[in-house]
């Protein structure tokens, strides 16, 4: 049963100099355990190497020490409010919830899949070889949430260029499908096989890698087979999507056999299998994505979607194919922001309530209470315009992306803003019903040339379709239900947005909100949440949180946050204990506050999970430094600050670094 540490063993037995070069290739036997995940990756490194990596075993050793840190904050504020208990913690699943390095990082929501992500480092891949092994991992390991049955943004930099492409590996619509497909049984739409778009996560995947990786596509297969093959320990956060699904996980075949083996449903710590999951893998890391796409694993999947009611075809997977285009750039707050362009409306929403916010020309306008009022009034007005957007291979949003990357029109929506009060939907000129979609799984990247990765995937709700294909171990995303429907109910009683209307081969609108962030050029940030339609206001808080009110990184992700769907016309506000064990709650005045002001509270548990890599641009690193004569098309040189990297104590996630 895999170990933490084992986990990437072929990635780790020494640096390979290029993808012809393969690395000195072990079997992988292991009960993986936190501090074993790249174990076999280091085993042929100089002495050096592993010399740290003895030090880095002796600090898991520590992880039985771990204290936990309650915290009690507000919003977008000062640190005044953050009153800390501890002045450590350490993540609930065996791993600290922050960790710096002077060479690379990687941040996920599963500290084992972090840890593969940093042996792909060690071994000299570039951050995509990083990203590729790390998302591979998340889908074995998180299937609630993402795998290679849906699909995925990635956003990627390199440093010294200074190019950032956008690689949209969305779910398409399949050809078969028709805006009035679900007229008959909308709740087909949200589950069963009939939901699913054609998965492009794997292609997406493949695409970044062949463009940047440098390590050999099966090696960063080679861990998330493993762990399928030989068994993880369940997670809590895993347990508990199980426990919370347990009537759709034991209703179909495929996810009972893996999830509720023998009828008992997994807990914490039980181990789960896939071993159909991991001979998949095992075909496509030497096949590569065409062994889905084109071949014997495609074809067995979609065997499965059509014996449980999908309408998928071998036709529909051989047509997918993944965009890839410059990244879109917004400018706010003295940042340059780089991330995905349409269907994803993530950048466009970012820039603009943080260009309205910017429009009151002080950072104080954000700060304390009446700087959480201001933003929760920003969101409403970039949720009134979102749902213009939609695929700009089927309708034309320049208008709309013009608008919303625009500081002057920002400007005319933040004098539209009164400090003593809050107004109806209707003041937002909401036209259209909101897209409220679901889960996803994020993680960021950064290596030691300091190229970035930020890297979103999903399969929408928890487990997709809730339908499992049982000849190849894939779960069926369930991304139908992103598109609008003409004849749908909507729960805010606004039409359906007719720029997100199903046709054939249209992606569906998304929230997903993968960034970098610059600074005068440099990377300043990588950072992104999961948790569907509160994705954009915590990532916009977390940003604010650092780069703007100066929080510590950690401090910038565990703070509370306050979020808003515009329907119904409330705020939603956290209150509840994490996995790891510290309770997260917006502090009685400010809620006083706000209802002062017309808002209508109501707390939540967990809403969204946030990760972030911070680079320090203050201070360099001389060992790291490259040569300031370095000619680039990066203002002539490429920076090497620190880098402190963060996962969210919401989930059981930890970060690793090299």
């Amino acid at each position: 049963m895999a170990t933490p540490e084992d986990l990437g063993s072929s990635l780790l037995c020494h640096r390979a100099a290029s993808r012809n070069f393969s690395p000195l290739r072990q079997a992988i036997s292991f009960m993986v355990t936190p501090e074993d995940l790249g174990s076999s990756l280091l085993r042929q490194r100089p002495a050096a190497s592993r010399r740290r990596r003895c030090y880095a075993a002796s600090a898991g050793a520590l992880f039985v020490l771990g204290i936990f840190l309650v915290v009690v904050v507000v919003g977008p504020g000062g640190s005044d409010r953050a009153k800390k208990i501890a002045p450590e913690r350490w993540g609930g699943t065996g791993g600290p919830e922050e960790v710096e390095s002077e060479v690379g990082v990687v941040a996920a929501d599963d500290w084992r899949c972090s840890k593969v992500g940093a042996a792909a480092l060690r071994s000299g891949g570039h951050a995509v070889d990083a990203a590729v092994a790390t998302a591979l991992c998340l889908g074995v390991v998180h299937p609630v949430s993402s795998g290679i049955g849906g699909g995925a943004f990635i956003v990627v930099r390199s440093a010294d260029s200074g190019e950032a492409v956008a690689i949209d590996s969305r779910e398409t619509a399949p050809r078969a499908a028709s805006k009035n497909m679900y007229e008959n049984d909308p709740s087909s739409k949200s589950k069963g096989a009939l939901s699913m778009g054609i998965p492009g996560e794997i292609a997406g995947l493949h695409t970044a890698w062949s463009k940047y990786g440098r390590l050999p596509w099966k090696d960063l297969l080679q861990p998330s087979i493993s762990l399928a093959r030989d068994g993880f320990l369940v997670g809590p956060y895993l347990a508990n999507a199980i426990r919370r699904k347990q009537e759709d996980v034991l209703a179909d075949p495929g996810l009972r056999a893996v999830l509720a083996p023998n009828g008992r449903l997994l807990q914490t710590n039980d181990t789960c299998y896939n071993p159909a999951l991991a001979n998949a893998l095992e075909v496509i890391s030497t096949e590569g994505p065409q062994a889905f796409y084109n071949g014997s694993i495609g074809e067995r999947f979609i065997e499965d979607v059509r014996d449980a009611g999908g309408v998928a075809t071998m036709e529909d997977l051989k047509e997918y194919t993944v965009k890839v285009t410059k990244a879109m750039v917004a400018n706010a707050m003295g940042y340059t922001i780089l991330g995905m362009p349409p269907p994803s409306s993530g950048t466009l929403g970012m820039s603009l309530v943080l260009n309205i916010l910017g429009s009151y020309k002080s950072s104080d306008a954000v700060e304390g209470l009446l700087g959480v009022h201001r933003l929760i009034e920003a969101l409403k007005h970039m949720f009134g315009l979102r749902m213009n957007l939609g695929d700009p291979d089927f309708v034309d949003v320049d208008e709309y992306v013009s608008d919303m990357l625009s500081s002057s029109f920002a400007h005319t929506l933040r004098q539209k803003i009164d400090d003593s009060t809050t107004f109806e939907p209707s003041y937002y000129l909401a036209r259209w019903s909101q897209l409220r979609d679901h889960g996803t799984s994020h993680l960021c990247v950064v290596d030691a040339d300091r190229n970035a990765v930020s890297l979103t995937t999903t399969v929408n709700w928890y487990f997709g379709a809730r339908v499992l294909s049982p000849s190849t171990g894939i779960v069926l995303n369930n991304e139908m239900d992103d598109f609008s429907a003409p004849t749908e109910a909507t729960p805010d009683h606004l039409p359906p947005a007719p720029a997100n209307f199903i046709e054939p081969r249209k992606r569906p609108l998304s929230s997903m909100t993968p960034l970098i962030i610059l600074k005068d050029g440099q990377l300043a940030g990588v950072v992104g949440a999961s948790g569907g339609l509160n994705i954009i206001p915590a990532v916009v808080q977390v940003f604010l949180n650092h780069f703007i009110l100066g929080m510590k990184p950690l401090q910038a992700v565990q703070h509370p946050r306050v979020f808003h769907k515009l329907i119904p016309n409330e705020v939603l506000y956290e209150n509840f204990t994490a996995i790891a064990g510290e309770h997260i709650e917006f502090a009685n005045d400010a809620k006083l506050f706000l209802e002062q002001r017309g808002h209508v509270l109501r707390s939540l548990s967990l809403s969204s999970v946030s990760q972030l890599i911070v680079h320090n641009l203050n201070e360099r690193v001389p060992s790291m430094q490259r040569k300031t004569d370095r000619k680039t098309k990066n203002r002539g040189g490429v920076f090497h600050g620190r880098l402190i990297a963060v996962s969210d104590p919401r989930k059981d996630g930890s970060p690793a670094a090299l």
